[in-house]
Parts: C-alpha cells; structure tokens; sequence
C-alpha cells in the first residue's frame, strides 16, 4: 500500500526527550518496510508547530492530507498518534478528514487506527481516551513553560519562548538576527507590492533566504513572519 508518512515536533523539548523527527522518520520506514507498505514522497514534517493546531494550520500535515485527498496515497502514517494531534477535537477531526477521502491512518507503534464501528463502541472510547489523555499532557507541559517564564521574567530575563524570524535571544535579551533581517525585510517588501504569501516563499526560497526550522517556506510560516514588527524590547547587536 502507497501510505504517506507525517512526521512533528513543536519545541526542542521533543528532540532532547528522543522523539525528534529523524527518530520519528526512522520508526515511520521502519513499520512500513515490516508491514509491506511504500513512502510515496519524502516524509512530510512540520517542525515548530503544535499538536494542538488544525490540519489547516500546519503547512506539511495540510499537504499530507492533500495527497490522500488526491489519491495520491492510500494513507497517512505517523509515529504515535500524538504527533497527528494533542487536541482530542483535533485527533477526531484529523481522523474524519482521512476517512472521508477513503483513506487509511496507521502509527507505527499501533498500526491501523480503525474507523468508528457501531458495534464496537470500545473501539472508539478506547481512540479518544489516549486522545484526552495526549490533550492532559500537553497541558501540563504548557503549564509548567508558563510557570517557568514567570520566574524568568521575575529575573529579568527574556521569557516568551522562541523568538520570532529576525531576532535571537542572548544573554537573556532579544537582539536582531542579520541574516534573517534581510529575509523579513525582504518578504515585507513583497508583501507590500501585492505578491501572494506563496510567491513571498518561492521568492525568498529562489534569493537564498533560508527559513528557519524547515527545508522550503510555507506559506503560513510566512504569514506568521509578517505579523511580527519590532517585538517586545529590543537592543542593538554588538559586533
């Protein structure tokens, strides 16, 4: 069977904790040579992006899914279940999305996450239970960042997570990246001359602007780029 694997990480917590995305790759071929089944494309992987958010709103899983959509593949494959979703609304919907296009959902330390039977209502209790319970720990762990920053920010230090494209933290401050200025300044640029966010991409990608965590721009990661101006306090960078 043509399956179509998906592959995510949301912080580098996940990579320090094992489960980066060549590990998740890894397992992900690793099943599909067990079981028989074929990678139709190069894995497809969102890095930076939360478990929480809708297919729409995680550029790689939305053409996953396109391709399922297509019949391009016959499914979609995952690592754990978790890495579709953190959000048992979002896991159900995800599922949906992939049913109704007749495709198939496999992970690799389960196998095939089966369609709803109303003769097997375990079944389904079953799904959604691990889904509430991937929700609880992504609650968990969002709280424990929050506490975490709130003492940061009681030292004085930089507390709101990743910076965004064109700027680091150093030292606890947040100071201009040169690199990605030029990039930001670019896509600003395109923007306010009308092109699309997905020209903005292929523009960037063909001037050499690398995007941050991915191999290609997304049209998205984009969009979230442009809404940032000069955010919080900044200070110059000293050479």
């Amino acid at each position: 069977m043509k399956l179509v694997g998906y592959i995510r990480v949301s912080t580098s917590r996940q990579v320090e904790d094992g489960f980066g995305l060549a590990v998740q790759e890894k397992l992900i071929r690793a099943w599909c040579r067990q079981q028989g089944h074929t990678l139709g494309r190069a894995v497809f992987r969102d890095e930076g992006y939360s478990g929480t958010l809708h297919a729409p709103d995680r550029p790689a899983l939305a053409d996953a899914l396109s391709e399922v959509e297509d019949g391009q593949a016959a499914g979609i494959v995952v690592g754990r279940l978790d890495r579709l979703a953190r959000r048992l609304v979002t896991q159900e919907a995800i599922l949906a999305q992939v049913w109704k296009n007749n495709g198939r959902v496999f992970t690799a330390d389960q196998g095939e996450i089966l369609q709803d039977d109303p003769e097997e209502p375990m079944r389904t209790a079953m799904r959604q239970m691990m889904g509430v319970f991937s929700e609880l720990e992504h609650s968990m762990i969002v709280a424990r960042l929050r506490a975490g920053r709130k003492e940061k920010a009681v030292q004085g230090g930089y507390a709101y997570g990743a910076p965004p494209y064109g700027w680091q933290a150093v030292a606890g401050e947040l100071v201009e990246q040169p690199a990605e200025q030029g990039g930001l300044a670019r896509a600003r640029e395109l923007r306010a001359a009308g092109a699309s966010l997905r020209e903005i991409c292929r523009r960037l990608e063909a001037e050499q602007f690398p995007p941050r965590r991915s191999d290609r721009w997304h049209p998205e990661a984009v969009r979230r780029m442009l809404q940032h101006e000069a955010p919080y306090t900044l200070r110059p960078r000293t050479i």
